[in-house]
């Protein structure tokens, strides 16, 4: 009976001990593309905030009920190259940000990163467009991840004073989250079909963006605008097949 007890103990803790380390996914993914190229994510916690300002109307509040891993920095295009075999980008270099890739060119990374990495209760996508502004504002209310005062924004990104062209990727600040160029570099694609009334009908839990729609979302600026455009609520949109060497995107992970 004594050893009975002893073994009940035992199986308990180890299952305790299972669940403890299944419970909390890892704060950090470095997934391996080959070649010795590495895809670096972090986990992006679940939260509230207040999404939109005064120019992106009207602000709301959006729960993201989940956390998800968001890549640390744009997609590189030695990890373009990596998954896809080629590379479109203007301004070469292995650690700028891929540009020239349309929206659907992205979903075509995506399925083929998948397929490649194979990765167990998780998928790749573009973040949503709620997603995105909830990571690039990593707790702040204010226009930018660091503050309000555009003076400071040289020290997190590369736009205006780019010497218009990229960069490579994590030269500068990262916000709150351990995000890197979130503001500048380059747009990014988000999931979303733009719709410029869907925020005041937009669900208070993880949304999703419209149903269907022309163009899809971009966001954070790029290095060629000034500080205006790369305020963290800001939205712009171009159609889903347009290529262009102001665009790239950085992709989320479900834990």
């Amino acid at each position: 009976m004594r050893n009975c007890l002893i073994w009940c103990v035992v199986l308990l803790a180890m299952a305790g001990t299972a669940f403890s380390e299944t419970k909390e996914p890892p704060k950090k993914l470095a997934v391996d593309l080959g070649g010795g190229v590495k895809l670096e994510m972090v986990l992006i916690p679940a939260g509230e905030f207040k999404m939109g300002d005064d120019n992106a109307k009207p602000v709301h509040k959006v729960r993201i009920t989940k956390p998800f891993y968001l890549g640390k920095y744009e997609v590189t295009q030695e990890q373009w190259q990596a998954v896809m075999g080629d590379n479109p980008s203007s301004f070469k270099g292995p650690k700028n940000p891929v540009v020239n890739g349309s929206w659907d060119d992205c979903q075509q990374f995506l399925v083929k990163l998948n397929a490649k990495v194979r990765t167990q209760g998780g998928k790749f996508a573009l973040p949503t467009e709620a997603q995105w502004e909830y990571a690039c504002r990593a707790g702040s209310t204010t226009k930018y991840c660091f503050g309000d005062d555009e003076k400071q924004l040289g020290e997190y990104a590369w736009n205006d004073n780019s010497g218009r062209k990229t960069h490579p990727v994590g030269e500068k600040k990262p916000n709150a989250f351990g995000l890197y160029d979130m503001h500048g570099n380059v747009w990014e694609w988000c999931q979303d079909w733009y719709g410029e009334e869907y925020y005041a009908n937009s669900p208070a839990d993880d949304p999703t963006g419209p149903d269907s729609g022309n163009d899809r979302v971009l966001r954070g600026g790029s290095w060629v605008n000034g500080p205006y455009l790369t305020r963290s609520a800001n939205r712009f949109r171009i159609a889903p097949y347009n290529r262009s060497n102001v665009v790239g995107f950085r992709v989320a992970r479900t834990p």
